[in-house]
């Protein structure tokens, strides 16, 4: 090694007299002027010319004294000094050239530069982000940018610590391919040639918004200036197009560069030289073949990452196209009828297309007890008050329909009408933000409509409850597996009520519905925050389409509890298709599958308060949500709330606090024979941690795969009949989840329910190509969910419970990969899993979970 050093000092004294002798005799920096604008580049300046070619080996000459060491350390001696004096006699001989004749704007590079759709080019593009890092390293082999320049001779792009402009230098010889910077600062030389870990290699697109902010937080340039890469140490090879492999070196620990880093690289040539990770997958032929598929070819000798992924694509995994859909995956549904367990309020005899249910029975029957809903038409529903004979009752219906029908033509006169049925809430009942949407929220012809035609169709619509809503509601209560089917009309009337706040003894924890959500409207009127406009304003143009236009179909709702739970660690199921994607939303892009909701365990949260989060944005957009309030009890661990066919009224744009209201919707959604709209939603209220590490206890994962599983399964129905799952973030936001357990769990009960997943990420690209990979690893060693049980127990036993952090000291898919590709992959089992971890609790060199 140390003659390695005594020549390269050799060659680095030869190669600055050169410079000094080619060099004009000032050193200030000047500016490289290409179509994308000029770059500063610090070196001699040569008037008039580019003087690319003086930056030709500044990776091997710049700062050699402080770098020194770390060329030296190369502990595989691969780099060898007759190639780089070799190379450099040929760059030298260029450079002579270049100097003699004047280096024109048309320079060197580019009398190389062959045609830019060139498929080679197309083929050697691309983009490659260092594992736990930020840092981008663009185009290995070439750059992605218009005017790069690639041909047989390899040419890298290198950002500048300093936040000086990258240029770009010719490689005279591709059997050993130098990378040129420039920089003020020193430089950092650090060659990794680690061949006994493979290198966790993701390739990204220079337009994800990941590398977006990767390239605009390591740059300091302006947005005008081409996205740049980090540098590469290319070894040689007999040829950069045949067999590329990627060895990633060592990078800052916090994903930020600082300093200029080179990254160690190696080929596999027919020699067979060493290797790690390949970028490509291989076809057929043994050719690289840059496309993405569901199924990666992996390495299974050491531990593996996650595949190489092409991420500029914006969905990995099976297209969505191909997953099964309601109706056309649909089985025949039977007659409907009312049974035991299935309480129907319409007339099933005269339901038809197109046309508004008629309520069964056509007279009102009054229920007051335990397993109804109160309604407030009911004629045990009195309302104290005082005569002259002393205190006295009378029929609060008769108060109701008094104080509504008086007319309300201001926010005030809403109030009144309100409170005057409710007078124990009188004090206490605050109607800020009623007023500010009448006075200021709305526009003066918008409040003049609200109250010359909505409010008072609302008004009939709420009163008409004993003609529209005959028969008694059942409550859907704990532990009981059960169906309630109504009518649309049914459903705005009750949600007219429940604005109208006339439910009665539904505004104190303390009755006999404290275990039930609130369903009266009165704390949406309250406060001056602007998510209660918004809200207002969403569910107002519901009530303006259907006191417009009747609606005419039916939704169902089902509380389904599971009697027993799989045997998750000796379950045999293999893991069914995935789609994952970073854009779209569940409601949008996942119609006619299973949507799920992610909810509170009181269904629609705080969709009547100040709660604006998934759960109760749904609930804003499809209102007919709100009226499961109403009739659900709490749900336990073991249960889930189904509801088919609800339909959407309004657009959206936002969330929480930025949500904003934006037009009305026309839903589209095709109906089936009950005339449902084929729309199915399901509420699974996850758990809410107090502390990070909880989640992954063997009994919380359980308590989550249970609940989810209740909300997959569907007995006595074939699974090419079953939807797939729309899902995402479950549980992630204020309840503490980690999104790639809970995107693990999903996909676990998804697969014992025998459902596809189409999973949204809401803008996280790097859970969405992590989820990916590591469901393409786990599809490909055919690993089976109570395999992947027994490494959740495992990861908890052998990390969290030994971690003194906050957080597990190895993130839990670099866990799973590196059981699954050391140990042989254990047969389940129905008793406990007995594969012991090898993995030290050092940090995983998998991207960490962090949300």
């Amino acid at each position: 090694m140390s003659a390695l050093s005594e020549n390269v000092t050799e060659i680095t004294e030869k190669r600055l007299k050169l410079e000094d002798n080619c060099s004009s005799p000032s050193t200030e920096s000047f500016q490289t002027v290409t179509a994308k604008g000029s770059q500063k580049v610090a070196g001699s300046k040569l008037p008039g010319h580019h003087n690319r070619g003086i930056l030709a080996t500044n990776v091997l000459m710049s700062n050699m004294d402080e770098t020194g060491k770390e060329v030296n350390s190369n502990p595989t001696g691969d780099v060898k000094v007759a190639d780089i004096r070799n190379d450099l006699h040929k760059f030298e001989y260029n450079r002579k050239d270049d100097c003699q004749s004047g280096v024109t704007e048309n320079d060197k590079i580019s009398r190389q530069y062959n045609d830019p759709t060139d498929p080679k080019l197309d083929r050697i593009q691309g983009s490659i982000l260092l594992p736990n890092s930020k840092m981008d390293v663009k185009g290995v082999y070439g750059l992605s940018e218009a005017n790069s320049i690639v041909s047989d001779k390899v040419i890298i792009q290198k950002k500048s610590s300093n936040g000086d402009k990258a240029v770009t230098s010719s490689m005279p010889d591709c059997k050993l391919s130098k990378v040129t910077t420039t920089s003020t600062q020193k430089l950092n030389l650090s060659l990794s040639l680690n061949t006994s870990v493979n290198a966790d290699v993701e390739m990204l697109s220079p337009e994800s918004p990941t590398c977006k902010v990767s390239l605009h937080n390591n740059s300091g340039e302006s947005a005008h200036s081409p996205p740049v890469p980090q540098a590469s140490y290319v070894q040689p090879c007999s040829s950069l197009e045949s067999s590329p492999f990627v060895n990633c070196g060592v990078v800052n620990p916090e994903g930020i560069n600082e300093k200029p880093e080179v990254t160690a690289m190696e080929t596999e040539d027919s020699d067979g030289q060493k290797c790690s990770i390949s970028l490509f997958p291989k076809n057929k032929e043994g050719k690289e073949d840059p496309a993405t598929t569901d199924k990666e070819q992996l390495q299974m000798s050491e531990p593996v990452q996650p595949p190489p992924l092409n991420s500029d694509k914006k969905w990995l995994g099976t297209p969505i196209g191909k997953l099964r859909r309601m109706p056309q995956c649909a089985q025949p549904l039977p007659h409907l009828r009312a049974s035991e367990n299935h309480k129907v309020l319409i007339r099933t005899d005269l339901l038809k297309e197109s046309e508004v249910p008629a309520p069964y029975p056509s007279k009102f029957r009054d229920a007051w007890d335990d397993m109804t809903v109160k309604m407030p038409c009911s004629e045990k529903n009195l309302f104290p008050v005082e005569n002259e004979d002393g205190s006295g009752v009378q029929s609060r219906w008769e108060l109701i329909r008094s104080a509504l029908e008086s007319g309300c033509k201001s926010s005030l006169d809403i109030r009144d009408a309100i409170l005057s049925y409710n007078t124990a809430h009188a004090k206490r009942w605050d109607f800020t933000a009623l007023n500010f949407l009448c006075t200021d929220g709305l526009e003066h012809s918008e409040v003049q409509h609200l109250f010359d035609v909505i409010l008072p169709e609302m008004v009939k619509l709420a009163l008409s409850a004993p003609k529209i809503c005959t028969q008694p509601i059942p409550l859907l209560k704990m532990n009981m597996n059960q169906s309630l089917t109504m009518s649309q009309e049914q459903i705005a009337c009750l949600l007219a009520n429940a604005f109208f706040c006339t439910f009665p003894r539904r505004n104190s924890r303390k009755s006999e519905y404290s275990n039930y959500p609130e369903i009266n409207f009165y704390r949406l009127f309250e406060g001056s925050s602007p998510r209660k406009i918004e809200k207002l304003k969403t569910l107002l143009c519901y009530f303006r389409r259907i006191t417009a236009s009747k609606p005419t179909g039916l939704v169902t709702f089902t509380r389904q509890s599971l009697s027993s739970s799989p045997k998750w660690e000796s379950s045999a199921t293999q893991l069914t298709r995935l789609h994952i994607t970073y854009e779209g939303t569940i409601e949008d892009q996942g119609y006619g599958m299973l949507q799920v909701d992610f909810a509170n365990r009181m269904v629609g949260g705080g969709v009547t308060g100040l709660g604006l989060v998934q759960e109760e944005i749904r609930f804003l957009i499809n209102p007919e949500l709100i009226v499961s309030r109403l009739f659900t009890e709490a749900l336990d661990h073991n249960e889930c709330l189904i509801i088919t066919g609800t339909e959407q009224y309004s657009k959206y744009s936002g969330y929480a606090e930025s949500y904003k209201w934006k037009a009305s919707h026309k839903d589209q959604t095709p109906r089936d024979v009950w005339q449902r709209r084929c729309t199915e939603i399901v509420a699974l209220d996850a758990l809410k941690y107090r502390h990070f590490m909880e989640q992954f206890h063997p009994d919380k994962i359980t308590r989550e795969l249970n609940k989810a599983y209740c909300g997959f399964k569907r007995d006595g129905v074939n699974t090419q009949n079953l939807s797939a799952i729309a899902t995402g973030n479950w549980g992630c936001g204020a309840f503490g989840g980690d999104t790639r357990l809970k995107a693990l769990l999903q996909i676990m009960a998804a697969a014992e329910a025998g459902r596809d997943v189409a999973y949204f990420t809401f803008g996280d690209a790097d859970l969405m190509r992590d989820v990916h990979g590591l469901h393409a690893f786990l599809t490909e060693q055919q690993i089976t969910v109570g395999t992947l049980y027994g490494l959740l127990k495992q990861y908890f036993n052998v990390v969290c419970k030994n971690s003194h952090s906050q957080r597990p000291d190895v993130n839990l898919y670099g866990f799973i990969y590196e059981q699954i590709s050391s140990d042989p992959v254990p047969e389940p089992s129905p008793g406990p899993s007995s594969s012991s971890s090898h993995l030290s609790t050092a940090a995983s060199t998998c991207p960490s979970d962090s949300h």
